[in-house]
């Protein structure tokens, strides 16, 4: 169950794009066409479903305060964490590099429509808030990094495959001159935003019910303890008369 939460969350409610604008530069300049937003997309799910949980791995057994007591006693008061952000993208800018390599070799096409935009993913700030998001978020196991990760690659995935898919289809559509180009595009995605915003409460039922009960709770042992207050202050004037 926390396995499904956690990817319905970081795919809807917790997007790279819509929620916290990360990745914008990809977003808007390879959603002209959704052949291309689906390959980059795709790229993306793939960098960051494995490195995530690579970056995980090199957070919990390198990088946090004392995590190198696996070598030593003597070294659990080492701290790496300075070495977050180069380690990371060292993990990415290789994941990357071999994305790169697959692309160019089994898809020529996609590799030159892509352009310079599939080395960029190196230095997308989506993939690294991924990573970075994970070791802020204290995300405990290997297993939910992965699922994080993964459901954050889809995540972005909607998101660049749904705007391609309006602005093919707006081109043929009356806009305005002034906001034609990235202008509309800017206004579609805050919508489309405001939309998954609607998404925040999807996986807060639980909580809401159990609040109710807690306060239901509360409500009863305070109406007890006024009733044995009253009884008790009836004993005593009936002593006191």
């Amino acid at each position: 169950m926390e396995h499904i939460e956690l990817f319905f969350k970081s795919i809807f409610i917790d997007n790279m794009v819509f929620a916290t604008f990360l990745g914008m530069c990809s977003y808007l300049a390879v959603s002209k066409k959704v052949s291309t937003a689906v390959g980059l997309g795709a790229a993306v799910i793939f960098v960051l479903a494995i490195t995530v949980p690579l970056n995980w791995l090199l957070d919990q057994y390198l990088l946090q305060p004392g995590a190198l007591t696996w070598l030593g006693e003597e070294y659990a008061s080492y701290d790496l964490s300075f070495l977050s952000f180069i380690m990371f993208i060292a993990t990415i800018a290789t994941m990357v590099q071999l994305v790169e390599i697959v692309v160019e070799k089994f898809s020529p096409s996609l590799y030159n429509s892509l352009g310079i935009f599939l080395p960029l993913i190196a230095v997308n700030c989506a993939i690294l808030g991924g990573s970075l998001f994970m070791q802020s978020r204290e995300i405990p196991t290997l297993g939910l990094a992965t699922t994080y990760g993964v459901g954050s690659g889809i995540g972005w995935f909607l998101a660049i495959l749904a705007i391609a898919a309006i602005r093919e289809k707006i081109r043929y559509s009356n806009v305005p001159p002034a906001l034609r180009g990235l202008g509309i595009t800017f206004i579609i995605t805050g919508l489309m935003a405001i939309g998954f915003m609607s998404f925040g409460g999807m996986l807060t039922g639980g909580d809401e019910e159990e609040a109710k009960a807690e306060v239901t709770t509360d409500t009863v042992e305070a109406e007890t303890k006024l009733e044995e207050t009253k009884a008790l202050a009836d004993n005593t004037i009936k002593v006191i008369e």
